[in-house]
């Protein structure tokens, strides 16, 4: 990748400013390939601000078309996008934001070797569904192509926020031994509701997660659940051990 321009340095400036991150971590951000799975709720706090921190390239991958009951939440679109693919006002949106960062979008499910495939082209991969039977999919490419994953999920007025890191070489869960395929595992925003802004405060940590690992700063939360309960703005953390009798880590 070329050096980068005046505009950038200035651009990114206040992020630089930091010494652990300076011009060798931003221009890791921007040689960076990342995966978002989902360009709902937690999907665009996760893109707007990977892109406006400088990522280089991002990958969405979405199949459904925005609703109106989604404007309260997926600020990645706006009234005008009602009816309109969601990666296709994700690229908008996100094209207005940042013109260092490439968009690609993908507007059908994922499914086998092409899911595979993008989680072995990416650098980090990001799960902002509420399907499960997609995160499980995920997990599994994510560990066999040793690619980190960052984890969100939200309900309610409750939020829950992770990294697995498969690349790293210890004893780290995967998202598999957190939970398993046969539990009950059916609850989404759609049948329970969800209050906005908890949806942004997770994604937003997702997205802080990300950079950290591209960029190798700070300590990620590898090893770690973090909670929310924001009817009482409560946070706790877990510590999370590697089952070793997972059929997709072990």
């Amino acid at each position: 990748m070329a050096d980068m321009t005046d505009d950038q340095m200035w651009r990114y400036n206040r992020q630089m400013m930091l010494p652990q991150i300076n011009y060798e971590g931003q221009e890791k951000l921007l040689e960076s390939r990342v995966f978002i799975l989902g360009a709902g709720g937690l999907g665009s706090p996760v893109a707007i601000y990977l892109a406006t921190s400088g990522v280089g390239h991002l990958v969405i991958s979405d199949f459904d078309k925005v609703e109106i009951t989604n404007l309260q939440r997926q600020i990645l679109h706006t009234e005008a996008d009602v009816g309109r693919e969601k990666v296709v006002s994700a690229k908008e949106t996100l094209a207005a934001l940042s013109s260092d960062t490439q968009v690609t979008i993908i507007n059908h499910k994922l499914e086998g070797d092409e899911l595979a495939e993008q989680v072995r082209l990416a650098d980090v991969v990001v799960d902002t569904t509420d399907n499960f039977s997609s995160r499980f999919a995920l997990n599994r490419c994510c560990v066999a192509e040793k690619t980190p994953l960052v984890s969100g999920s939200v309900i309610r007025m409750e939020g829950q926020v992770t990294v697995f890191r498969p690349d790293l070489d210890d004893e780290g869960p995967c998202y598999h031994c957190l939970y398993k395929e046969s539990d009950e595992l059916g609850e989404t925003c759609t049948d329970n509701g969800v209050v906005a802004p908890v949806v942004g405060i997770i994604g937003t940590i997702q997205a802080t997660e990300v950079l950290k690992v591209l960029m190798r700063i700070g300590e990620d939360l590898h090893g770690r659940l973090l909670l929310l309960d924001a009817s009482t703005m409560e946070w706790r953390s877990l510590k999370l051990k590697k089952d070793p009798n997972c059929p997709v880590c072990s």
